[in-house]
């Protein structure tokens, strides 16, 4: 049974999934191969080493982009975010929810970067079809979208996808952002980030007429990325289809750039979209976070970062060939 335990020291819930574990790599080692030699649960003709899918899109018989409860759930079950005191600093709760996978292509050997702009369409779409389901869910209250590129950025497996956590509970970290929106005082934080930053003009590394890439100012880590939609939405679900599209061609080619610079790095994209009874102040955003160094003790103590790059050089270099474009 999956459980949350808080921890008192930051306040932080920690999922205790031991059933997790018993994942295939759940342990590798540095210096393992990442497939260990297996048979890719993910590869078309495969579908049955997975649960039944959930979705599926694409012509009839050949999938394009799958999504399939994950084997191995760190939330599951449909209770309610119930917290009990076991202690004087045992605090526990329950952990329902749901666990995903999305496929993001039939391809083995690929990545978001190397994904079509139909395919990286169609991933959007999925994600919005999914977060918009959960949504309907009583006892959910938020989504989490990830994909974990690279065995240092937590992928067990080395064909594409993504992951998709529904939570009986908003996690402190999205309960800060929405926060610092409220607190912000000259208007949507992320809509003033956008004009700053393309005022600014030396941390923009793509911009079309719906979507805006920059390195940001505060960058914690080399090339991190933050991915904003123009229109100012809280939630991806209710995205235009036309945003969507816009954000899945610029995270394409704002990868493959990294790709081409700086080399096969791991990365993490993680979409954070509001709380579903939370609506404004809050503006959904995409931060992607390659693996370029490591967090050191220092980092992990104090909670600062150290970035050896700054986010004005990270910027030159990956906006060079991105072909980025200002709005009309």
């Amino acid at each position: 049974m999956n459980e949350l335990r808080l921890d008192p020291l930051s306040g932080r819930w920690v999922a205790i999934s031991a059933l997790r574990a018993d994942r295939p790599s759940a342990f590798m080692l540095s210096g393992t191969s990442i497939e260990e030699g297996r048979q890719c649960p993910f590869c078309p003709g495969h579908e049955e080493a997975s649960p039944p899918a959930l979705e599926t899109y694409g012509p009839a018989g050949n999938w394009l982009v799958r999504v399939v409860p994950n084997l191995y759930p760190a939330f599951e079950g449909d209770q309610p975010f119930v917290v009990e005191n076991r202690g004087p600093v045992f605090t526990q709760a329950t952990a329902g929810g749901i666990h995903e996978i999305l496929i993001l292509s039939p391809e083995h050997d690929t990545s978001w970067a190397e994904l079509s702009s139909e395919q990286a369409s169609l991933v959007m779409a999925a994600l919005r079809d999914r977060i918009e389901e959960h949504s309907q869910r009583s006892y959910l209250r938020y989504s989490q979208a990830i994909v974990n590129c690279g065995r240092e950025a937590g992928a067990s497996l080395g064909h594409p996808h993504g992951q998709l956590l529904g939570m009986s509970f908003v996690p402190r970290e999205l309960s800060e952002e929405v926060a610092r929106f409220a607190k912000f005082a000259g208007g949507c934080l992320l809509c003033t980030t956008v004009d700053a930053e393309e005022n600014a003009g030396c941390r923009v590394v793509y911009a079309d007429a719906r979507t805006v890439v920059v390195c940001p100012f505060w960058s914690a880590v080399p090339y991190e990325m933050l991915v904003i939609p123009r229109s100012h939405t809280p939630h991806l679900y209710r995205s235009p289809t036309e945003d969507l599209v816009s954000i899945g061609v610029a995270l394409r080619d704002c990868l493959k750039h990294l790709k081409e610079k700086v080399g096969d790095v791991a990365y993490n994209i993680v979409f954070h979209s509001a709380p579903y009874r939370v609506n404004e102040p809050y503006h959904w955003h995409v931060h992607v976070w390659p693996k370029v160094t490591t967090r050191a003790g220092f980092e992990l103590g104090t909670g600062v970062a150290i970035n050896i790059v700054a986010p004005e050089a990270a910027a030159e270099e990956l906006g060079v060939a991105v072909g980025s474009t200002a709005p009309a």
